[in-house]
């Protein structure tokens, strides 16, 4: 088991090192997962120290099913750190293609529009599973362990941020696309995810905080 931990603690350091670096990648976008991963994990908790409880047998069955959903949305975001880096290098890609010739210059454009619309998606992904975490949290909130309820409370702040975060990726490469009608639907989707999670995200935290004051 402590050999487990200490493997866990060198990737989050390893990753913390990389987000501290002078290196563009890791970044916002896998910061922005490991928020949403990090609420998915806090809810999978909650839900394996109520699971098996006599005194929450009631709630057993809905929180099995929160469980995984919540595991395969942990899974999910964990592998958006990747996509994220895979974005970015992209982009980068196409904007070093040399422009000496009209017809590389338009092939060097071609190229950056295809990745910036990669790299609107891929947060706007992050940010669709991050709102399904919240969604989660809300039963989780309401019928988990009380014992430890708070963690619920710190899974929906986690995977708020996670949203937002993952929402300023998408607005920056949005920004660059040619595309708009593509650009439009993406901006217009994720206004809709952000739209409702803060007011929710405040609700669950207050229920939380009522349990635990």
């Amino acid at each position: 088991m402590a050999d487990k931990a200490n493997a866990a603690s060198e990737s989050i350091q390893t990753f913390l090192d990389g987000l501290a670096s002078s290196a563009p990648t890791p970044g916002g976008g896998g910061a922005a997962a490991i928020h949403g991963a990090m609420g998915a994990a806090l809810l999978s908790m909650v839900c394996n120290l109520t699971i098996g409880k006599k005194k929450y047998v009631e709630v057993e069955g809905e929180l099995k099913e929160i469980l995984a959903k919540s595991e395969a949305l942990r899974s999910e975001l964990t592998g958006m750190i990747a996509d994220d880096v895979a974005a970015f290098d992209a982009v980068m890609a196409a904007y070093g293609l040399p422009k000496g010739t009209d017809d590389e210059k338009a092939e060097r454009a071609a190229k950056i529009q295809e990745a910036l619309k990669v790299a609107t998606d891929v947060p706007l992904d992050c940010c669709r599973a991050c709102r399904k975490v919240i969604d989660l949290a809300q039963p989780v909130a309401d019928k988990g362990n009380l014992n430890v309820i708070s963690d619920a409370g710190v899974a929906v702040l986690s995977a708020h941020a996670g949203l937002r975060s993952a929402a300023l990726n998408v607005y920056v490469n949005a920004k660059g696309l040619d595309d708009r009608a593509f650009a439009d639907s993406r901006l217009a989707e994720l206004e809709a995810l952000l739209g409702s999670a803060g007011p929710l995200n405040e609700s669950i935290y207050e229920i939380v905080k009522a349990k635990v004051n």
